[in-house]
């Protein structure tokens, strides 16, 4: 099983994942979620196939994501809107996003690597 590991390099929990993998001998393909984001119909199948809320799929806690005032607007966009936007600007993704194309991981939280991905 190959992984897709979305992460930022200058980002702690998505260093903390990566050690993780490393050190469970778990393969993967590493992308920069800010060179390389997943693009809109990549995004829109794994929110479609994770059984996530789209909203988890956004990095609440960023800076971009606080510029935009996306807190206030969501609730009133369309899955489609959202998924344009998220599509849009690697950092308004939650990461690390892992994936094999069926399951997703937003985040990291050991606990949750050690089900989807051992």
């Amino acid at each position: 099983m190959e992984l897709t590991f979305y992460w930022y390099p200058k980002c702690s929990t998505c260093r903390n994942a990566k050690k993780w993998l490393d050190e469970n001998g778990v393969g993967y393909k590493e992308v920069n979620i800010v060179e390389n984001p997943p693009s809109r119909s990549t995004l829109e199948d794994l929110y479609k196939h994770s059984g996530f809320e789209l909203k988890k799929f956004f990095n609440t806690s960023g800076q971009r994501y606080r510029d935009l005032g996306l807190k206030d607007k969501m609730k009133d966009m369309s899955d489609s809107e959202l998924l344009d936007i998220l599509a849009s600007d690697g950092m308004l993704i939650k990461r690390p996003f892992t994936t094999d194309g069926k399951k997703v991981t937003l985040g990291f939280k050991e606990e949750d690597f050690k089900q989807s991905w051992t």
